[in-house]
């Protein structure tokens, strides 16, 4: 490391501080400084190459460096490189971005809301309902289910969505009105015998008898993302979300799809619902919404939330919600262009195209001595690492089996995301067949190492 590159190292560790990291030990070994990125790969401040394998945070879709995406942030920049949208003020991209949202929704959107990230989005989401059913006279109608593992953001009501401990603990989260149902996860939460379908239908009831107890006149919404990505690729059994739908429809509940990660092609279609057939009352965008070039997300919102919007505004005298960059003009030209370029380049065939490909090779994962299950659809997978496939036993998480595996995959030349013991995989979506054979070869000798580590150390 150069004098250089060993000051920045130090200056990161005095002077940040790094989400979903251990603090303490982040003072002891410091940061990867990443210095470029070209594709699906980035290149850390001494000049190694590494694989993108979650595309930075499950989001730069069309992979880094693409110049066309560069070049409309500038263009926007010096021409109108910021405005509001307070006040009835308004700017072109976010109107055509807006637009083009509403044009490619696969339901029937009447406005777009513009947020700054995921968090953002879903955290909106809630208050929008809370602020519907107000507006409806219904003020006990404010319950929102989420479910166990599900992952939603970080903010105060979109944490609490949340179902990870580590997002509630000592953080007084969840806060009141949020519940969680069970987690769709058939390889760890199936009874001896049942079937996926069997699965589906006994939390669909758990589901209606959670409502039921609640009293459906308190239970407003029902949030869900298409894939539960950071817990754990969690990809729903057959059948879940079409009886999931008709519990809903039955008590009058919101259908709210979290789109952040599976929406723009992650899953084999545009939207995740459409993969997996259901359609929305809602819905929140984000990530890969511009790529991850600039921050830009929106809440998809129905005509008849709106008009209730409408209605209460107008007895408020006004609409108290909103950010300062909302559909700020660079981020939004940003987003037109990628939406632009992801349907020009035909991004969804590619994905379907190459995805056989990476679901084979994920697949083949499960052969290995520390596979338990390999998981997912289109170009999103994990591989979850037991202690004893047979079984299904899992390592106690003090060990930290996955993040030693995280490391070795690093030290190769792969970056990856560990969620506990489940290793995820999201590259970019430009990924071709031999950069994913490229991928899971180095991700094989990373498992390989990790299984010599585990051997040596007893941990079994």
């Amino acid at each position: 490391m150069t004098p250089h590159h060993d000051t920045l190292a130090k200056q990161d560790i005095e002077t940040l501080i790094h989400p979903y990291t251990n603090l303490a030990l982040h003072q002891e070994k410091g940061p990867l400084v990443l210095e470029r990125g070209d594709g699906i790969y980035v290149w850390d401040n001494d000049g190694k190459q590494y694989i993108e394998g979650l595309a930075g945070l499950w989001c730069t879709a069309l992979g880094f460096g693409e110049k066309e995406l560069v070049r409309a942030a500038s263009e926007q920049m010096s021409k109108l490189p910021y405005y509001h949208l307070f006040g009835g003020r308004s700017q072109g991209p976010a109107i055509e971005l807006g637009e083009r949202l509403k044009t490619m929704a696969p339901f029937p959107v009447s406005k777009v809301f513009f947020v700054n990230s995921g968090s953002e989005a879903n955290d909106s989401a809630i208050k929008l309902i809370w602020y519907y059913n107000n507006a409806v006279g219904r003020p006990r109608k404010k319950k929102i289910i989420s479910r166990l593992k599900a992952y939603h953001g970080v903010t105060i009501a979109s944490g609490s969505l949340t179902g990870l401990p580590m997002v509630h603990q000592d953080f007084d989260l969840p806060i009141p009105n949020i519940l969680h149902a069970d987690c769709p996860h058939y390889y760890r939460f199936a009874e001896p015998g049942e079937s996926e379908e069997e699965f589906a239908t006994r939390l669909a009831r758990n589901l209606e008898d959670l409502i039921l107890k609640e009293g459906p006149d308190t239970v407003a919404a029902f949030i869900a993302e298409p894939v539960m990505c950071a817990g754990g690729v969690l990809v729903p059994p057959r059948t879940y979300f079409e009886k999931v739908g008709k519990v809903l429809s039955t008590y009058d509940v919101i259908m709210i799809d979290d789109e952040v990660i599976c929406g723009f092609g992650r899953t084999g279609n545009m939207f995740g619902c459409e993969t997996f057939g259901f359609t929305p009352d809602m819905m929140t965008v984000a990530k890969a919404l511009s790529s991850a070039y600039l921050p830009v997300g929106a809440v998809l919102i129905p005509e008849i939330i709106y008009e209730a919007m409408v209605d209460e505004s107008r007895k408020l005298g006004v609409f108290g919600h909103g950010f300062t960059y909302s559909g700020h003009p660079a981020c939004a030209a940003v987003a037109l262009k990628n939406l632009e370029l992801i349907e020009k380049r035909g991004i969804v065939n590619h994905v379907r195209s190459i995805s056989p490909r990476f679901q084979e090779r994920l697949t083949a994962l499960c052969d290995h001595p520390l596979g338990g299950e390999a998981r997912g659809i289109g170009l999103i997978g994990a591989c979850e690492l037991v202690a004893d496939k047979e079984n299904k036993r899992p390592f106690d998480p003090q060990q930290g089996v996955g993040a030693y595996c995280a490391m070795q995959c690093q030290k190769r030349g792969l970056i990856i995301r560990s969620l506990g013991d489940t290793i995820a995989f999201c590259p970019p979506l430009i990924i071709t067949e031999s950069q994913i054979d490229d991928l899971f070869d180095l991700f094989v000798q990373a498992l390989d190492d990790t299984e010599a580590w585990v051997v040596k150390e007893g941990l079994r």
